[in-house]
């Protein structure tokens, strides 16, 4: 269920998972838009969570890892995953909760490409009676939409979160300033650690170097900016890199495409 927001007051317009039949039928959607400035504090859900972002960039934090959703792009939940929702600027979603028991699930949250064909398949099932007939056309249609969730490529729009609270306090100073550019002995000694200690305990904890992570963390950052309108230049300073070039180099080998083609709205 949803909790109380932060920073913005609720719109009437928004729209409660609590409000769906959940138990009618094994897939039950909704389309919503948040506000922005919206917080959705840390809950779960009984049933697996898929978002397709329309419009805007959020960012969603789970126990394990935080995320970044670009608009035409998704999320997929698991089934009891806490996880904590943030807007920027406004997002539209297409929502669909679908019970964990369904084949062919991911077992793990994962940002992921959609398809011309999964994102058909997701606007027809919003188009569904919720109590739509599962042995009919609207039972295949789902079957053959988890049979496409599970064939999409994940997107690496994902950082994981160390649980040692001495990693977590680097972790949250670059989090909260993506530019830092304090270097790694400096970061070290926040964490109270030596060098090799603290990147050998953050590799242990999140498969990654830091300066992987540290990359991830900007990406993720810049994505979010893009979806404000902000120019790839000031993005560049802003995320930490000494020229717009470099910025763009990095987001080109990552992603494999340039900072401008999320800049824009675009239909996979």
């Amino acid at each position: 269920m949803r909790r109380p927001m932060m920073g913005v007051a609720r719109d009437r317009t928004m729209k409660r998972s609590l409000d769906l039949p959940l138990t009618i039928r094994p897939v039950v959607g909704m389309e919503d838009c948040y506000p922005a400035g919206y917080v959705d504090l840390f809950h779960s859900h009984d049933r697996s969570q898929l978002c397709l972002a329309l419009t805007g960039v959020m960012s969603v934090t789970t126990d394990l890892s935080t995320y970044v959703l670009p608009a035409n792009r998704a999320i997929w939940l698991p089934a009891g995953t806490r996880h904590q929702v943030a807007c920027r600027g406004e997002v539209k979603l297409h929502i669909l909760y679908l019970e964990p028991d369904l084949p062919g699930q991911p077992a793990d949250a994962r940002v992921f490409d959609v398809s011309m064909l999964l994102r058909a398949l997701i606007q027809e099932v919003l188009t569904f009676d919720h109590a739509y007939d599962e042995r009919g056309r609207e039972g295949r249609i789902v079957a053959l939409m988890l049979e496409e969730i599970a064939r999409m490529p994940s997107i690496p729009l994902a950082a994981p979160t160390p649980k040692d609270k001495r990693l977590r306090r680097v972790c949250d100073l670059i989090i909260s300033d993506p530019g830092n550019q304090a270097d790694l002995d400096a970061l070290a000694r926040l964490a109270g650690m030596g060098r090799r200690t603290f990147t050998r305990a953050f590799r242990n904890e999140t498969g990654m170097a830091f300066a992987v992570w540290r990359q991830q963390i900007r990406l993720m950052a810049a994505l979010s900016m893009l979806g404000d309108g902000k120019s790839i230049t000031s993005i560049a300073y802003d995320v930490g890199y000494e020229s717009p070039s470099s910025f763009t180099a990095m987001f080109n080998r990552v992603l494999g495409v340039p900072p401008s083609h999320y800049a824009r709205s675009r239909v996979t």
